[in-house]
């Protein structure tokens, strides 16, 4: 994605956030993650002191790993916030 599409999928989503959710509320992400602990590790190091719940499931044949994390957050800035952190990690895929 190039920066322009990037900005105006964060500006939609801000906006659905804001439309369907009463904030704080808790927020479910799903990354699908090549099976690399230090790719994990950074992953949790991100939610680190969140209070998040994480948790973790590889496929079936190892090669990658679904991480679901539940955090409580206040409002959609939370939620894009992470989400940016995330995207710095090489290979991570949102869902």
């Amino acid at each position: 994605m190039n920066k322009d599409s990037t900005d105006e999928f964060y500006l939609r989503l801000k906006e659905e956030l804001l439309r369907t959710t009463s904030w704080p509320s808790d927020y479910l992400y799903k990354f699908i993650v090549p099976t690399d602990m230090a790719k994990i590790k950074a992953i949790q190091n991100i939610f680190d002191n969140s209070g998040a719940v994480i948790e973790s499931k590889k496929s079936s044949k190892g090669k990658y790993t679904s991480l679901s994390v539940t955090v409580n957050l206040p409002d959609p800035e939370a939620v894009i916030g992470y989400y940016k952190e995330v995207a710095k990690v090489e290979g991570v895929i949102s869902l």
